[in-house]
């Protein structure tokens, strides 16, 4: 029988149809062993359309990942993304909250998967992992600041109606870039009614914007967070320290009393003064005299990464000061068999941000940049093209981290305005050249009352990813398990 013609009207109904509809999840049944027994879970694997709310059309599909515990009682429901911006969820997901982690080249049943404790939806943005917009057009409303974190939002409510999971408690999990994303969809779904129980800020910073160290009490400290470096690669005066700990002591005490009061003075140094200070700097940090600013007092922690082995032709890794190359990931095969065969999701999807390596078809094999690569760093509207690329020029040659363009978005303390008895937890590794240790430490330590009670701030061994350390792994993952805890 001959194929009925069909007309732009039907084709157009399809394809609305087809929007309307997102392709259906795939659920599998998986267990794990632990030191407790054995762990039964539900695994699904599917994509949740973010759609325009006046029209419903999907504008893209965010994919996700979720593992849930057979219980009689509503479990904790923790939703868990990575930063980047253009990163998917597979770093925190199988290094140390999912059921499943990297070890070699193959995975393993995670004895500190979060698990254990509470129900897990790791959560990929759009351009990442399985996630896709709908259209060329419409990827520019996801690669930014302000559609990232109002389309994180968009999952997470959406995914909580679609499995009716209102009354469940909520926390979110967010590393890096995601820290600051998990703390401002915080606030959004506060505000839209949507009750969210605490945040997990890892590696990230902690999401109030309230500026509440002195910028010389800032800069003085973190020379406490370098002086183990320097210490680690051999380059601290004997007399400075020998432990971590008397680093760290000897580096406080210099800090508190010689160069925050010097920061404050700088201009009305005189030269031996400014002389003294700089070779003390040095000293802590292991940065060249000639690497820092006369005027300032101060050096960018570019120079600092480089400075410090420059003699050597080394440069400290961004995200763990400890090493001087990128590790590089051993299971990244594993991990799409295991989302492919294991989960039994079958798709012709790759899975982006596993590696490098472009797939797929692209018109004239022209492959579009990265997401991080077209990020909008924007929380303005009427940023000029010569202010963004200054912003980013300038962070580029900090090397301290993203942009800022615009006022920052209502994070934290919006949140905990909204919510007073919201839990946040502030993790950050002792390592990380993105993070100051020493300043989260002051900071809880002038909090108003109110902040302070509900902030809980930790440092641990290791560097962005400080899991990475196994016995940090433990500890982080047992804390993880206290603070959703229902009896907290």
């Amino acid at each position: 029988m001959a194929a009925l013609p069909v007309n732009a009207a039907e084709m157009s109904a399809a394809r609305s149809e087809r929007d309307v509809v997102p392709p259906a999840p795939v659920e599998t049944h998986q267990s794990i062993r632990l030191a407790t027994g054995r762990l039964d879970h539900v695994t699904e694997v599917g994509r949740v359309a973010i759609r325009d709310v006046e029209t419903t059309e999907a504008l893209g599909y965010m994919g996700y990942i979720a593992y849930r515990v057979p219980s009689r009682s509503p479990r904790p429901l923790i939703f868990v993304w990575n930063g980047g911006p253009g990163a998917n969820s597979a770093t925190l997901h199988f290094e140390v909250a999912g059921p499943r982690r990297g070890e070699g080249d193959h995975l393993v049943d995670n004895a500190e998967t979060w698990l254990s404790s509470a129900d897990l939806v790791f959560v990929d943005p759009i351009g990442t992992g399985f996630s896709r917009p709908t259209s060329t057009q419409t990827a520019d409303q996801f690669y930014g600041t302000v559609g990232d974190v109002a389309s994180v939002a968009e999952f997470v409510r959406s995914w909580l109606l679609l499995h009716d999971a209102q009354d469940r408690p909520v926390f979110l999990a967010g590393e890096s870039w995601g820290a600051g994303r998990a703390a401002s969809v915080g606030y959004r779904l506060l505000r839209q009614g949507v009750p969210i129980k605490g945040l997990i800020l890892i590696s990230g910073g902690d999401g109030l914007n309230t500026v509440r160290l002195p910028a010389e009490t800032a800069t003085a400290l973190h020379v406490v967070d370098l002086a183990p470096v320097t210490l680690f690669h051999g380059r601290l005066p004997a007399e400075l320290g020998s432990t971590p700990e008397a680093a760290r002591a000897s580096a406080e005490t210099w800090a508190r009393t010689t160069y925050e009061p010097a920061l404050a003075r700088r201009a009305e140094l005189t030269d031996a003064e400014r002389d003294t200070v700089i070779s003390d700097l040095s000293r802590f940090t292991g940065v060249p005299i000639d690497h820092i600013d006369r005027a300032t007092l101060t050096f960018t922690p570019r120079q600092h990464l480089r400075g410090l082995l420059q003699d050597q032709g080394k440069t400290l890794n961004i995200f763990d000061m400890r090493l001087t190359e990128s590790p590089h990931d051993t299971f990244n095969a594993a991990i799409d068999r295991y989302l492919r065969r294991t989960l039994n999701y079958r798709t012709d999807l790759a899975y982006v941000g596993l590696d490098e390596v472009q797939v797929g078809y692209a018109p004239h094999d022209r492959f579009p940049d990265s997401v991080g690569a077209r990020w909008n760093y924007a929380t303005i509207e009427d940023a000029s093209p010569d202010v963004v690329q200054a912003a980013i020029s300038e962070a580029i040659r900090r090397g301290g981290g993203p942009p800022r363009i615009g006022p920052p978005l209502p994070a934290t303390e919006d949140a905990l305005a909204l919510s007073p008895t919201l839990k946040v937890l502030v993790a950050s590794g002792r390592y990380d050249s993105l993070a100051s240790c020493a300043r989260d430490a002051a900071t809880e330590q002038i909090l108003p009352a109110p902040l302070r009670a509900t902030m809980t701030y930790r440092c641990y061994e290791g560097g962005h990813m400080f899991y990475r350390d196994t016995a940090t792994r433990r500890q982080f993952s047992q804390d993880i398990a206290e603070l959703v805890s229902p009896s907290r």
